[in-house]
């Protein structure tokens, strides 16, 4: 099998390390690994299939002779290196927000629209860990009966907000448990024992940047344009896996045991609804890991046209390092 010449761009941070991680796991043909990262963290090393790998900075250099670029950085770093990347001749399958919504860039969930990836020129988006969650849950849905609208809340792990996330969680609880005052400073107020209902800068008409990427990126990723989404978010005090509620209106009716059935089917998907036997996705069951379990289906008691699920994945796996990987192998299987 032809061997690939691979970067990871942002290497050091947790999305690029766990998608070192997924490389060895899926067995990716990596003929020459390149780890990129600030020049601060240049000369450290990485360990990758049991070798030592050294740093190297992020530099337009770098990027020569690599045939693909998986982007584990900040939309500042993204739009920085992506021209470097694509006049290498390299595919950069970017996890960063940059080029999601531009239009010449394919958004891609390899369960759901794997063929888009073929239109890439260099770059490939990666969409939001939340949007992808959601999107592989429901996929089945749609292709039974086009998606109207969804209505959805998404309840997200303190590790979406970096690596920073769970030790502030745990720090912030032996403080409250010891009577201590809590200092927050990855989130805005203690995530300890509290909800935050607001990741996200303001964007439109009181929803978060956030909130309105379940809309514009599901529009983009299931071909439907006129796709509505109405979605809080919410940071719980959860270390890993993000868990989605959601009401899904189709054009046409679908029963519970349809839906049942297409999920039960459905790439990525595994149902865990006994709702009789206390069996449901929990963050806990779901994390390291790469399946999007789907449970508590139930009609919509407001609308005879919908259906309100519940879901869990792994957002830094499935819904970051895992999904990138899988464009990436989308690549080489053409």
């Amino acid at each position: 099998m032809k061997q690939y010449k691979v970067a990871i761009l942002g290497a050091t941070g947790a999305v690029g390390r766990e998608m070192m991680n997924i490389l060895e796991e899926r067995n990716f043909p990596v003929g020459e690994l390149h780890l990129l990262a600030s020049a601060r963290s240049a000369g450290k090393t990485l360990t990758f299939k049991g070798q030592e790998i050294v740093i190297e900075e992020a530099t337009d250099e770098a990027f020569e002779g690599m045939d693909i670029v998986l982007g584990a950085a900040e939309n500042p770093i993204a739009k920085r290196f992506a021209p470097a990347i694509v006049k290498a001749g390299a595919v950069f399958v970017d996890n960063s927000s940059a080029f999601r919504m531009d239009p010449n860039v394919p958004l891609i969930v390899p369960e759901i629209n794997p063929e888009d990836a073929k239109a890439n020129k260099g770059i490939i988006s990666n969409p939001n860990c939340s949007t992808i969650i959601t999107l592989t849950a429901v996929y089945a849905l749609n292709q039974l009966s086009p998606i109207k609208s969804m209505v959805a809340s998404t309840y997200q792990a303190t590790s979406g907000a970096g690596v920073n996330g769970p030790i502030e969680l745990m720090e912030e609880t032996k403080a409250v448990l010891a009577g201590e005052p809590t200092q927050p400073k990855v989130f805005p107020y203690q995530i300890a024992f509290n909800l935050i209902p607001c990741i996200g800068s303001e964007s439109t008409d009181g929803y978060t940047t956030e909130e309105m990427k379940m809309q514009n990126e599901g529009r983009k990723i299931m071909h439907l344009p006129e796709l509505t989404v109405s979605c809080t978010c919410i940071r719980v005090p959860v270390v890993r896996s993000h868990s989605i509620s959601v009401t899904v209106r189709t054009e046409d009716p679908i029963s519970v045991e349809q839906a049942r059935e297409a999920i039960a089917k459905a790439k990525g998907c595994r149902l865990v609804d006994n709702l009789g036997a206390k069996e449901y996705p929990m963050p806990l069951d779901t994390s390291d890991q790469d399946i999007v379990f789907v449970g508590r289906i139930r009609p919509d008691l407001t609308d005879d046209h919908g259906l309100t699920l519940w879901c869990c994945g792994d957002q830094v796996r499935k819904g970051a390092a895992t999904n990138a990987v899988q464009i990436a192998e989308l690549l080489v299987a053409e």
